[in-house]
């Protein structure tokens, strides 16, 4: 997990996706096309919180989200996503 420059603001977190499966349980290679999207992931940076809502997740958590959860944005090379922390199912 590498130090990220960017600062979420309020309740939002940045979270960086885990890789697709390559592989199925069975040893089957899975294609690009049809690879699901990561539904887990690590937070790498996270906002300070609403009034009277202070954050429950904390930078280096392991975290299971919606597979639509967030929105998909690149920083210097690589892929994050930056959603609401009400957007995070659990942490693992």
């Amino acid at each position: 997990m590498a130090q990220v420059n960017v600062k979420p603001l309020a309740d939002r977190v940045l979270v960086e996706p885990a890789a697709a499966e390559l592989k199925t349980a069975g040893g089957i290679i899975i294609p690009d096309t049809a690879k699901e999207k990561p539904q887990k992931g690590i937070v790498v940076a996270i906002g300070n919180g609403k009034k009277d809502e202070p954050l429950t997740v904390k930078v280096g958590d392991q975290v299971l989200y919606g597979k639509y959860s967030g929105t998909e944005i690149n920083f210097e090379g690589k892929d994050y996503l930056i959603m609401r922390e009400s957007d995070i199912l659990a942490v693992i």
